[in-house]
């Protein structure tokens, strides 16, 4: 069915608004963010549809879910390439017999005292399925990375966490992330960002107030690039002495 005039510049500034999109690490809900490079009324359209939001007096827009979904049909229809990292990989929530799998990631990323024992990384993944993001190789199927965490209302990140996935709340306001991690030959090309700011930007959508997490020292100014707040040190029993985000 042929679009009208109207409708195809706006799915069309749409699409262009997706495909020269950025992240901003000041800005608090891993929006993809676009300069507003473009007609005042198609954006002020898009703006009264929900499919964006321009904030007074800032120098870009952002895309909305429902804005979102609608790009990524228009960029179907269009055969247009997304970022490389998008045609590489699949970014999805982990399936019931890939904790295994999962586990082998977290022990190839982290030290034995610090990575998920296969029992609780199989745990994690029976009570807390809907919350584990995992990049996949298109071409491989092999799994190069994942984020997962437990929802809790709980505003202090304790050791429980780590261990005790009955700890989970499915409506819980707040995320604990437990692991991110990036196989060593995927790392340096940009996924580990990617994933975070998947899984922040679904996490947002869904309501949740804080995504809390804990690194090692020498990472925490990696994760305010991506986005996180320092909240200060503290002390774990889990691997290391590891500072709160």
């Amino acid at each position: 069915m042929m679009k009208n005039r109207e409708e195809a510049i706006k799915d069309l500034t749409l699409a262009l608004m997706y495909l020269t999109r950025f992240n901003n690490s000041e800005e608090p809900h891993f929006h993809e963010l676009s300069w507003k490079g473009y007609d005042h009324e198609t954006l002020k359209e898009l703006d009264e549809e929900d499919m964006i939001r321009i904030p007074a007096k800032a120098k870009y827009a952002y895309i909305l879910p429902d804005g979102r979904r609608r790009v990524m049909e228009v960029v179907k229809e269009l055969g247009i390439a997304d970022y490389d990292l998008y045609e590489r990989f699949d970014f999805r929530l982990i399936n019931d017999d890939e904790a295994d799998e999962a586990a082998t990631v977290e022990a190839e990323c982290f030290p034995p005292k610090e990575a998920c024992m296969l029992e609780h990384m199989r745990e994690r993944v029976r009570a807390a399925k809907e919350i584990f993001l995992v990049a996949v190789e298109k071409k491989t199927g092999k799994m190069a990375g994942f984020v997962n965490g437990i929802a809790t209302d709980s505003d202090d990140f304790t050791d429980d966490f780590f261990t005790d996935a009955s700890l989970h709340d499915k409506d819980g306001r707040n995320i604990m992330i437990c692991g991110i991690c990036v196989r060593p030959e995927y790392q340096k090309q940009g996924l580990a960002r990617e994933l975070v700011y998947n899984y922040c930007r679904r996490e947002w959508e869904k309501g949740r107030s804080t995504l809390i997490l804990t690194c090692k020292e020498q990472k925490v100014k990696m994760y305010k690039k991506f986005g996180f707040t320092d909240r200060g040190g503290r002390q774990t029993l889990h691997g290391a002495a590891r500072s709160g985000i």
